[in-house]
């Protein structure tokens, strides 16, 4: 039986095959290749997916969803009606669809699927991923990274080369970078990076909302009928931009005609804030990959947002150059993904082709660390497995106890890059029992393994007695909610008046976070030994040492922070 390739999208799916010695998209009932990723369902609780629930959605908002990729993972509902569904129930009639388009042009049963998600979901976003596809009936061969996907797509006529190449890849929810490196048969990713909140959608909302405020509508006020009509509304006009200076676009709400004219110039005015967080990734992938702009040979730019003129304007402008677009925007992930499904049944045209991959966010545990007088704090976060580590990976880390008669020690496993544990997604824990002693005697060994599928092995030996305990991360939980972080920070109150709170303190503070969670290796054990020292010094509340220690870190700071990379 066939292995099917899928291009699950925030906006739209594709299905594709590999067929004799070629990737094939596989169309749909409809004969077109993108399948909407909408779901809608009547009142008699008929479900729709795809075009028809898309043109449902416009006329019955109130029972239809879409762009629930974005909360794949997450603990949020959907309702179409009295129903409510989860982000992975919902992908998974997507799926389902997809499996049973692909059936009717092959002529086959279809079981297996490679099936493509954001480099930068997390952990509990793959296997919601996953989870969709089994619900959809599909046994799911393996999660790869979309840019890597498309990477394959653009490289597999190109072995003969070495070529250094980033993918700058923005969908309709979400952004991706990925970097890697193609020789003869060998393709290495070296780095990834993005934001899963960012995408074409978001442009769209910019117009949606410069629409609201010129024609003056109490949002409101306003149905979601009304509502699903300008942004669809917002959605042409956006796509109009393509070849016109000035879009017109025209309502008709509650029999009452709304019209405004935007032009191209205020429109790229009013997107400056959300194109400048398009950079942050760009440069975090290129510190992580140890490489120079100008080292980069290609520029491949994939999903369908990467058409807007307003993109390709901001792409030209920050590396400098044009970028190649020999490849299908809207299609190259699919087509990645059937040859990643070639390669899994060792198809003779491509088997000798190899491809590493890497971790795409820090995996470790807290720790306490010692900070003024030897005394110990603890809630810190320690990696074990940084991000962009080529995969499949181990890596061996020794703990001791940190105080006298210590009988138990916790290893919480963690992901993410915040310095603090309690701000990165815990996936589980493993508790051992050690002989008690004095402080730093007893020791364990923490092993992580982390393979080419998003599957964590945790290991926790211990060492005295040679006791072994061991999980493997599948759990389902939600990551930190709004609620919850808004909750942590009203806890801090009582702090208003300390040293750390008062400006020029939290703004290097702050500073130092986003640099620990932006850099890697030996920088990042600097950082973060030098913001611990600093936290220290604040709770002397002592303002001679402070005023030196603020110095001093916004030196180190400095230091790492002024390497060039364009």
């Amino acid at each position: 039986m066939a292995i099917i390739g899928i291009d699950l999208g925030t906006t739209n799916s594709l299905v594709s095959i590999w067929r004799h010695g070629k990737a094939e998209l596989i169309p749909n009932s409809l004969g077109t290749f993108l399948t909407p990723s909408v779901v809608s369902m009547d009142k008699d609780g008929t479900l729709w997916t795809g075009t028809v629930a898309r043109e449902k959605m416009h006329t019955q908002p109130e029972r239809s969803a879409a762009s629930f990729k974005r909360q794949m993972g997450t603990a949020h509902d959907f309702r179409l009606g009295n129903h409510i569904f989860k982000a992975a129930q919902l992908s998974s009639l997507i799926l389902k669809q997809l499996k049973l388009d692909a059936e009717a042009y092959l002529g086959e049963p279809v079981e297996e699927a490679v099936i493509s998600v954001p480099a930068y979901f997390n952990d509990e976003q793959r296997k919601a991923t996953k989870k969709a596809g089994e619900l959809a009936g599909l046994k799911v061969n393996r999660i790869i990274n979309e840019p890597t996907a498309a990477a394959i797509a653009y490289g597999i006529d190109k072995r003969d080369d070495h070529t250094k190449f980033l993918v700058f890849d923005l969908g309709g929810g979400t952004f991706d970078i990925s970097i890697l490196e193609m020789y003869k048969n060998i393709m290495e990713v070296r780095a990834v990076a993005g934001d899963n909140y960012i995408g074409g959608e978001d442009f769209t909302d910019i117009l949606y909302r410069m629409f609201i405020d010129q024609v003056k509508l109490d949002e409101d006020k306003l149905d979601k009928k009304a509502l699903s009509h300008i942004k669809k509304q917002c959605e042409k006009a956006k796509l109009e931009f393509s070849d016109k200076k000035t879009v017109n676009i025209k309502c008709n709400i509650n029999d009452n005609i709304y019209e405004t004219e935007i032009s191209i110039d205020s429109y790229e005015r009013s997107c400056e804030l959300l194109l400048s967080k398009l950079r942050k990734p760009i440069e975090r992938s290129l510190k992580d990959a140890k490489i120079k702009l100008s080292q980069i040979d290609e520029i491949i730019l994939i999903g369908g947002a990467t058409r807007l003129p307003i993109i390709r304007k901001f792409v030209g402008k920050i590396f400098g150059r044009l970028p190649n677009t020999s490849v299908n925007p809207d299609e190259a992930v699919a087509i990645g993904a059937a040859l990643q499904a070639a390669m899994k049944e060792r198809d003779q045209y491509i088997k000798e082709i190899v491809l590493t991959d890497v971790c795409p966010f820090s995996l470790g545990t807290e720790v306490s660390v010692k900070g003024m007088g030897n005394t110990r704090e603890s809630g810190y976060y320690y990696p074990i497995i940084e991000r962009n580590t080529v995969i499949p990976v181990s890596r061996t880390e020794t703990f001791y106890t940190c105080y006298d008669g210590q009988s138990k020690l916790v290893v919480e496993v963690l992901q993410g890059e915040s310095r603090l544990a309690k701000n990165n997604l815990k996936l589980g824990e493993i508790s051992v029992v050690v002989p008690k002693g004095p402080e730093g005697k007893e020791s364990i060994d923490v092993t992580y393994t982390y393979d080419i599928n998003s599957i964590l092995e945790v290991i926790v030996k211990v060492n005295s007695t040679g006791e072994k305990k061991k999980i493997i991360i599948q759990k389902e939980n939600s990551p930190i909610s709004e609620e919850d972080a808004k909750a942590r920070f009203e806890e801090l109150n009582y702090l208003k008046i300390h040293p750390r709170d008062q400006e020029k303190n939290k703004e290097l503070l702050f500073r130092g976070e986003r640099m620990y969670e932006e850099f890697t290796g030996e920088d990042r054990k600097i950082i973060g030994e030098a913001l611990t020292q600093f936290e220290a010094i604040l709770n002397k509340q002592d303002k001679a040492m402070i005023e030196q220690a603020r110095k001093e870190l916004k030196e180190v700071l400095d230091e790492i922070e002024t390497d060039e990379l364009f």
